[in-house]
């Protein structure tokens, strides 16, 4: 008698030897039981994730703008939450979104190219489930209950792309004074600053980030940056139909609880508020120790308005004439 099926296990190899050579027709069956086998538990693998375990789309928080936006301190403080999942910087939005920015306006008028006009529909449905497939293989304890947070400031360039595929998902649109951005940009990419200590194998990168060598060409080509990542996270925010908020990272920092209720009921996800109450206060910028905080630093100084004393004149100016569209929507006081 063969012994039970367990497949691509001990007992299927040894059950399959003994058969070899002896019985074709047996060998043969027991092949098929065993393929019909796998091909059941794939069948029920994929059930239940449908109905009772994987994430639901519309339980996807993504959190779009830029690095440096006060995003790190964000998704610090959702991930703490009950029922809330972290899928950190997947770089999804930089994957797709980067290469359709470059694409020239006659490729993708050309019904070949594989991200053509004339089949948008089949590709964005790709997208789809292209993410839904790789959460479920890279957050398998998800159930649907849970809320997936997605932190994606630097995928923020697909932003557009990934709400278009996942339209039930929820948005958060989290903005900072561009001023302020580049400004801690140049302190951490100087070196011994916290981004050229990260790359410190990587020559390459020295070499071209210029932040001490040359820091006015720094300034432009990070702002530049910026305005690339803002206004496609923008476009994104302005075009979603399903739940999102605009966050500035100015009302964060300077009502934290009244901010953080405010974006979940934009969200219209309902949290405990002890609880968030005490998340807040968890993630303080008064509980961060001293010596992780201050110059050259991955927690720098948390003030609004800090590039003032950061930056000459001169290179704030650079950046508002870079920045100008987005200043003037969302900081038009100065």
């Amino acid at each position: 008698m063969l012994e039970p099926v367990r497949v691509g296990g001990r007992k299927l190899g040894r059950a399959l030897r003994r058969t070899a050579g002896k019985s074709w027709t047996l060998e043969q069956g027991y092949r098929w039981l065993a393929a019909r086998y796998r091909h059941y538990r794939w069948l029920a693998t994929r059930y239940r994730r449908i109905s009772g375990t994987g994430i639901r789309p519309e339980n996807v928080v993504w959190i779009f703008g830029s690095a440096r936006s006060g995003s790190t301190w964000l998704r610090d403080m959702m991930k703490d939450m009950d029922r809330h999942q972290l899928w950190e910087e997947p770089l999804v939005g930089q994957l797709f979104g980067e290469f359709h920015s470059r694409v020239p306006e006659v490729e993708l008028s050309r019904p070949d190219f594989i991200l053509a006009n004339a089949t948008r529909k089949g590709w964005i449905r790709a997208i789809r489930n292209f993410v839904l497939e790789c959460v479920s293989y890279s957050r398998p304890g998800l159930s649907s209950r849970d809320y997936l947070v997605i932190k994606e400031p630097n995928g923020s360039i697909g932003a557009p792309l990934l709400m278009e595929a996942l339209p039930e998902s929820r948005m958060v649109l989290l903005v900072r004074d561009p001023r302020d951005i580049v400004s801690s940009m140049l302190d951490g990419a100087r070196q011994g600053g916290w981004m050229y200590q990260r790359r410190k194998e990587s020559d390459e990168w020295k070499r071209k980030t210029g932040a001490d060598k040359d820091p006015d060409a720094f300034i432009r080509n990070r702002s530049r940056k910026y305005l690339q990542h803002a206004t496609s996270a923008k476009k994104a925010y302005d075009a979603h139909k399903g739940p999102k908020v605009l966050v500035r990272y100015e009302e964060l920092r300077a009502d934290t609880l009244g901010t953080m209720k405010r974006m979940y009921s934009a969200l219209g996800i309902e949290v405990n508020e002890e609880e968030l109450g005490r998340v807040v206060g968890k993630h303080s910028w008064e509980n961060i120790p001293e010596e992780e905080k201050g110059e050259g630093k991955f927690y720098r100084k948390a003030t609004p308005g800090g590039w003032r004393e950061d930056l000459t004149p001169e290179q704030a100016k650079a950046i508002e004439r870079v920045t100008a569209s987005l200043l003037k929507e969302f900081y038009p006081s100065g």
